[in-house]
């Protein structure tokens, strides 16, 4: 007899056994179907995780905005743009959260501590008024102004080059535009002696606009009256008094009150067959005589550039605040043509953009 086999540590394959069959100690056999059934369902495991995460990487802004939809249609389109041209598209990969006051700034502050509560990963504001209620509301989520008139001054940043919070964004402060608006008015009504200066008195930068206005008024020797608008009642009550006052054209300051009613300004100004000029584009296309100023399109579209840069990692207190780079002049013939009032030549061949 041959003596049994015995089976050492450094044997090397499957036990025979005494009858020379193949067998796996301890081993259970795997069939196919459950070595299918195992991938699927790690395949469908990896799938749903891998959408959760996506779905809960969607970033969230929300827009603070003083004014209406309709008064804001162009800027926000402007801005829709601007995130288009970096790759985020509205309700895919990006969410906004759309909140307006309606020209009534005590409602600001409520709209703020609303977005807060849904926790946006980023704020943009409309303007000074907008982003006075969003840094009240937060310390901690970054805000974007797609413009204010003076962002220094308001307390909002240390310093445009360096704004040293959670704001940042772009400034639309060009004071200077106040006294280019008067020297325009001053062109296509050579005697003009009185002007009506309709603003709100709590908008920012408003004592700083004044002081250009003044200055040019004083050299054309012109008389000013000044407004304070500061709700939608006083609107009719401004211009019954420039009536009163016979003044030869009226000038508009920013003001979220005032562009709230575009049309029912443009309307009286009509009405009463005032030469008016504005600040935006906006107010020409919605029938008004001038316009000159900082091309606010431009600063909503450059204000996508700043989410882009926050999402991505950086943080508002180390991008620096960005000035206009963009101004222009229109003219609308239709409107003079409304109020008996000719266009010098000379005025019409410097504007950008002429409405006949």
């Amino acid at each position: 007899m041959c003596p049994p086999v015995r089976r050492t540590d450094t044997q090397v394959g499957p036990y025979t056994g005494p009858t020379g069959v193949s067998k796996n100690i301890g081993a259970k056999p795997v069939t196919k179907k459950i070595l299918v059934w195992l991938l699927v369902t790690l395949f469908l495991a990896n799938v749903s995780v891998a959408q959760a995460q996506q779905a809960a990487k969607v970033p969230r802004l929300g827009f603070l905005i003083g004014g209406s939809a309709s008064a804001v249609a162009a800027r926000t389109e402007a801005f829709r743009q601007g995130l288009r041209e970096l790759g985020y598209v509205e309700g895919k990969n990006i969410i906004i959260e759309w909140r307006y006051g309606e020209g009534k700034l005590d409602r600001l502050p409520a709209l703020a501590a609303e977005l807060v509560r849904f926790k946006v990963d980023i704020i943009v504001t409309s303007g000074g008024t907008p982003t006075r209620a969003a840094k009240e509301a937060t310390s901690t989520i970054p805000i974007v102004m797609a413009q204010d008139s003076d962002p220094v001054g308001s307390g909002y940043v240390a310093s445009l080059a360096s704004p040293g919070g959670n704001i940042t964004g772009l400034s639309s402060l060009a004071p200077e535009l106040g006294g280019k608006r008067l020297e325009l008015l001053k062109e296509i009504v050579p005697k003009l002696s009185r002007v009506a200066v309709l603003g709100t008195s709590t908008n920012p930068g408003y004592a700083q606009v004044l002081k250009e206005i003044e200055l040019v008024a004083k050299a054309f020797r012109v008389k000013l009256q000044y407004l304070d608008v500061l709700s939608f009642k006083d609107i009719e009550t401004a211009f019954r008094a420039a009536g009163k006052e016979r003044v030869d054209a009226v000038l508009l300051l920013v003001s979220l009150v005032l562009n709230a009613q575009r049309k029912q300004i443009v309307e009286l100004a009509v009405k009463n067959r005032l030469p008016a000029i504005y600040y935006t584009a906006e107010w020409v296309e919605d029938g008004g005589l001038l316009s000159y100023g900082v091309s606010f399109t431009d600063l909503y579209r450059r204000a996508a550039t700043y989410v882009d840069k926050i999402l991505k990692g950086r943080t508002p207190a180390d991008l620096p605040v960005e000035q206009p780079m963009k101004f222009e002049f229109i003219v609308n013939l239709k409107a003079a043509k409304q109020i008996g009032l000719t266009i010098p030549p000379n005025v019409l061949v410097r504007a950008d953009k002429v409405i006949r």
